[in-house]
């Protein structure tokens, strides 16, 4: 059974066509599960009318608003389903989408996790993407260490995936997509559906990578400190790890120094000195 988790933030006017293009999909869904995390506007109303009516179970789990991070936690938690499937609710997914996907994971069994590639739209209008945003497949580590190479509402995962590395970090209020494919990528190969099966409409003022887009590698520091102190990287994986580390913290740190916060660069000065001196991973 596949189980879609569509988390939700005041998006009542986006909501109704993301969850449209799941109903439209050949693949029958064992349910759709909508987490509304907090909305103030009209997403819990939008999400009852359509399931009135849908011809597949439509569960709403309403949370106070927590993030996206928790938001798909707990429709993970909730999903009944072997198969996970994510759809962002600004987002939507071009018919055939679960069809071409499900084929794949079937055809490789030993797959945990599967991806496509996107069609980016901004403000309507369709955009073309830089070959560095072009989505790699199999073994997708070190390409994951620079950026977030797996679009969120492309991803189909096995449950065991959540169970053996984890759920995303509820305390990052952004890039924990980064933080999971990295924890993940380290081990498993990922299987990329090559086509363009998902749209996505970007630059508007609400999306998150639009408000933390200044202290986004903040984020991703964190994420790669965490990473390193596990201890479960091989060496060649642990120098790349740490070799990014120190650019971040590098680029980072020369803006704050720029911006009149010479103590904070300092400190990632020194964070990236501490990992440099640092003996390999053990995994």
């Amino acid at each position: 059974m596949i189980s879609v988790i569509i988390p939700t933030y005041n998006r009542a006017a986006f909501l109704e066509r993301a969850i449209a293009s799941v109903l439209a999909q050949g693949c029958v869904c064992g349910e759709l599960i909508v987490v509304d995390d907090g909305s103030t506007d009209a997403s819990p109303k939008v999400v009852e009318r359509i399931a009135a009516t849908a011809r597949l179970p439509i569960r709403l789990l309403r949370q106070e608003n927590r993030g996206a991070a928790a938001a798909r936690n707990t429709g993970i938690r909730a999903a009944r389903g072997r198969l996970l499937a994510f759809l962002d609710s600004d987002d939507w997914w071009l018919p055939g989408k679960l069809d071409l996907q499900v084929a794949a994971m079937n055809e490789h069994p030993g797959a945990l996790i599967s991806h496509t590639r996107e069609i980016w739209f901004r403000h309507g209008r369709r955009v073309n993407q830089k070959k560095k945003h072009d989505p790699p497949g199999g073994d997708i580590f070190a390409a994951s260490l620079l950026m977030c190479v797996v679009g969120m509402s492309t991803v189909m995962a096995r449950r065991e995936l959540f169970d053996r590395y984890g759920v995303f970090d509820e305390t990052l209020p952004c890039c924990e997509d980064y933080d999971l494919w990295l924890r993940v990528g380290c081990r498993e190969p990922f299987l990329l559906v090559p086509q363009a099966l998902t749209g996505k409409d970007g630059g508007r003022e609400d999306q998150l990578s639009v408000i933390h887009r200044l202290g986004m590698d903040v984020h991703r520091i964190r994420s790669l400190v965490n990473l390193i102190d596990s201890h479960c990287l091989d060496p060649a994986q642990h120098r790349a790890a740490v070799a990014e580390l120190v650019r971040k913290c590098a680029i980072y740190g020369q803006g704050c120094n720029k911006h009149g916060r010479p103590e904070e660069g300092l400190r990632y000065q020194r964070l990236a000195e501490h990992y440099q001196t640092q003996p390999l991973s053990n995994p």
